[in-house]
């Protein structure tokens, strides 16, 4: 439903002068309406509507209380505000010829866009709308019939495969649509979301934190391109790969690949 809805709702971007040429319009005029009208009838309704279909008004009631569950422990705050950015930020500066490109004059705009454009990320950027879905609503179900490590894999492959259709558009940030992109943006969504679980399963299923989380990487990302401008680190994702997947295997390797999960205590599992 998530994949089937999004894509039919994307169509009037994918199919225009941005991306395939079938329709012939300018569909960057409107790809952030399309965008997001995109992410919320898909993920975000499809997550409602299977879970009445599974759980009845019960249910939506636990899913709500966990969008907005935001009592955690203050380390979770820190590790998604500034570690997830610190990821980032160290995974561009291993680039070879990035640190020489780093433009000082760009400092002071891309701290206050950063800080101004966030909570813009976080809604049209697609967190909010991604993760109700993906996490909200889909992730604990894998956990509790695959457990956390086999059923992040599969929602990474998942969440991945969903952006298919961004691949059609160049003007879509990176990647644009290699044989090569398509790979490395599966390995990097895998690897994302093998960390989002972790932090998940520790703020006793928290949708709000891997929202800030997935925020985190976006705005970050937006900031390192502004400030780090040669070519080997606004061609791809191959840093982000890099980086994030150390993350992961270091996060495997600590809890056992139990990503902290504690099936008693998973919200939604069935």
């Amino acid at each position: 439903m998530a994949y089937a809805l999004t894509w039919l709702a994307w169509s009037p971007w994918y199919l225009s002068e941005d991306g395939i040429d079938l329709l012939h319009y300018d569909g960057g005029a409107v790809s952030d309406y399309v965008n997001t009208v995109a992410l919320i009838v898909g993920p975000t309704f499809s997550a409602f509507i299977m879970t009445v279909v599974t759980e009845g008004s019960d249910g939506v009631r636990r899913l709500l209380r966990r969008i907005v569950l935001w009592r955690v422990r203050f380390r979770w705050y820190l590790f998604v505000l500034l570690g997830i950015p610190a990821i980032v930020v160290l995974s561009t500066v291993a680039v070879p010829g990035a640190l020489a490109s780093f433009k000082a004059s760009a400092v002071p705009s891309t701290l206050f866009l950063y800080v101004v454009a966030t909570p813009v990320f976080l809604f049209v950027g697609g967190p909010v709308f991604e993760e109700i879905g993906w996490r909200g609503f889909a992730l604990p179900r894998l956990q509790g019939l695959y457990g956390p490590l086999l059923g992040s894999l599969i929602l990474g492959v998942l969440w991945a495969l969903w952006h298919l259709p961004l691949f059609l558009i160049p003007s879509w940030d990176t990647p644009h649509g290699s044989p090569l992109d398509v790979v490395l943006f599966v390995i990097w969504a895998v690897s994302i979301t093998i960390i989002f679980t972790w932090v998940f399963n520790n703020t006793r299923g928290s949708v709000l934190m891997v929202i800030l989380a997935h925020g985190s990487i976006n705005s970050a990302a937006a900031a390192v391109f502004g400030l780090f401008p040669a070519p080997a680190v606004t061609g791809g994702i191959a840093q982000f790969v890099i980086g994030f997947g150390l993350v992961a295997l270091v996060v495997m390797a600590l809890t056992r690949r139990r990503l902290g999960y504690r099936q008693e205590a998973a919200p939604g599992s069935v």
